[in-house]
């Protein structure tokens, strides 16, 4: 009750409560605390002060009271008292240092942060076993000085290791995917001259860490190999760093790091799994010698258990890329014949099912689909099987049943199926047709199922009926947007300009204007080499979209383009 009249701001009727409370338990420096801050907030200082010198006179070993009175006087403008009782608190950490901790934080609480950090050292410096360094850490955040607080961060691990998770959990507060960002240079510097002065493996795991949050695949890797050659044993660290910069498409430094696995471990499944992603690399390249790496990796390790998921790449890159689909749709039946455990068997039938999808056989699809639903209930793959029904329900026009489905995924556990489902449910709820007046949302859908299928053309050519006619609908900017994209898969780059220009001209506060803006940038600078106009798109986003997603991005391009230009 107390508490809540404190928080609500009627600080007369907390007083009463706590003032009953602290009678019933004088020892509670929480009711203390409490009772102490209702009397100053109703300019009560004297009763704040009396009780607070006859506590002393009690227990005057407790020199955390003195920081209390110190307070009170403060708050009365009394500033050579208020100081007089601050140097009293830390003094008596000389003489007592069993209160310092308490003494620091209550400095803390009231903001004298050079007071909190002064106590804390000065417990460290009597007692051995007392470490505050995590506490001086966060007050050098607090006070904007990033170096001592990285410093502080770094000596804690310098300690002991345990605490590497937790610095890194709260550095990342700081730390931002921009390599030019002050606290990622103060970081950085902090680091190194530690591991110049003490060298240790940790520096080179956070270092690792460092440019892994910064994008810094390439950088991560040397660190990660360093790490390797003084424990030849395991490649786990490396594998993960592979992974995220396949995700974030940086395709060299994650083929380095698979290439690197591959060389270097003597586990068959170990490789496979690097050779995999390498695969994966290649399709996302276009390179041209894809098959040949999948037929001369089958030859070495076979068509069986250890390969089913290179089998499962295969085959999409024989349906997708290649327009193989029956031939894929042999090779997943007969790895479904020597799959062993029901995941391995959810992975096989989730690409038979896109690839039933691709060749128009939704029911058979669905099928699968729902088979997986009900085998690995609440598991990623049901979740993933999910997404599938919606998507293609949504291709089959039952927009209802593809809703239903997608709103139970917008809170999937997993992120990317859960931001998936939210776009596809979005375009949904945003197009359906109003009183049974045409949306452009079923052709729309057609589009889709034509660009999944990789007839890229015609789903150009029915986002053209969009464009024509359902003008001036909410769906228009959609089909612009979408169409561009795909005017890009086909390289005619002219044509992509003209349509996101449309999507920007359409409406100035759409919430596709950033990602058109951001799509300009990018094709400017990676397929036209106009690094000028590229850059004037990576600034409007800086100066026009604090808010977008591509800003830091947008940001980091920008700079490099810049740093290229001097």
């Amino acid at each position: 009750m107390g508490e809540s009249y404190y928080r609500e701001g009627e600080y007369e009727k907390a007083t009463q409560v706590f003032k009953k409370l602290y009678s019933k338990s004088p020892f509670n420096t929480s009711y203390l605390s409490r009772l102490i801050s209702c009397y100053q907030e109703t300019n009560q200082f004297l009763e704040a002060e009396k009780i607070l010198k006859l506590k002393i006179k009690k227990n005057p070993q407790q020199g955390f009271l003195y920081v209390y009175l110190g307070y009170n006087y403060e708050r009365q403008q009394l500033k050579e008292l208020a100081k007089k009782n601050y140097d009293f608190a830390l003094n008596s950490i000389d003489k007592n240092a069993s209160y310092g901790g308490i003494i620091g934080r209550v400095f803390k609480d009231y903001n004298h942060l050079d007071n909190a950090v002064l106590a804390y050292e000065k417990v460290m410096a009597k007692n051995e076993n007392a470490d505050y360094s995590f506490q001086i850490a966060q007050i050098y955040g607090e006070k904007g000085d990033f170096k001592k607080m990285f410093e502080s961060y770094i000596n804690m691990v310098d300690k002991t290791e345990k605490y590497l998770g937790l610095v890194q959990r709260y550095t990342s507060k700081y730390i931002t995917d921009d390599s030019e960002n002050e606290a990622n240079i103060l970081f950085r510097k902090t680091l190194l001259r530690k591991s110049a002065s003490n060298p240790k493996d940790v520096w080179n795991v956070l270092l690792s860490w460092l440019f892994t949050q910064q994008k810094d695949y390439g950088k991560s890797l040397i660190q990660q190999k360093a790490l390797y050659q003084r424990n030849p044993s395991d490649l786990s660290a490396i594998f993960s760093l592979g992974k995220i910069a396949f995700e974030n498409k940086d395709y060299d430094s994650a083929k380095d790091c698979f290439d690197f696995i591959t060389q270097k471990s003597s586990s068959n499944e170990e490789k496979v799994d690097g050779f995999l992603y390498i695969t994966k690399i290649a399709v996302a390249t276009k390179n041209p010698e894809t098959e040949k790496l999948f037929q001369s990796l089958f030859n070495q390790f076979g068509k069986n258990a250890l390969t089913l998921k290179l089998q499962v790449e295969y085959a999409d890159f024989l349906t997708f890329q290649q327009n193989k689909p029956e031939e894929a749709k042999e090779i997943l039946e007969n790895a479904l014949n020597f799959s062993n455990s029901k995941f391995d068997k959810a992975r096989i039938k989730l690409k038979l099912g896109d690839i039933l999808v691709f060749t128009g056989k939704y029911n058979k699809a669905l099928i699968y689909f729902s088979q997986i639903q009900t085998q690995l209930k609440n598991h990623e793959l049901a979740q993933q099987a999910r997404f599938k029904v919606a998507q293609t329900s949504y291709f089959k026009r039952d927009f209802t049943w593809a809703k239903a489905q997608l709103k139970v995924l917008k809170s999937s556990t997993t992120q990317l199926i859960a931001n998936d489902a939210l776009e596809l449910f979005l375009i949904i709820t945003d197009n359906e047709p109003v009183d049974s007046i045409p949306s452009g949302l079923k052709e729309y859908s057609k589009a889709e199922l034509l660009a999944f299928q990789n007839k890229t053309q015609q789903a150009i050519d029915t986002l053209n009926i969009i464009n024509k006619d359902f003008k001036g609908q909410p769906i228009e900017d959609e089909a612009l947007f979408k169409q561009a994209k795909l005017f890009i898969k086909l390289n005619q780059f002219e044509a992509a300009i003209t349509n996101f220009e449309k999507v920007i001209s359409l409406n100035p506060e759409g919430i596709l204007i950033d990602d058109a803006y951001y799509e300009l940038a990018e094709l400017y600078k990676n397929h036209l080499n106009n690094l000028e106009k590229a850059s004037e798109y990576y600034q409007k986003i800086i100066f026009d979209f604090s808010s977008s997603i591509y800003l830091v991005d947008a940001r980091k391009k920008y700079r490099k383009i810049r740093g290229d230009t001097i």
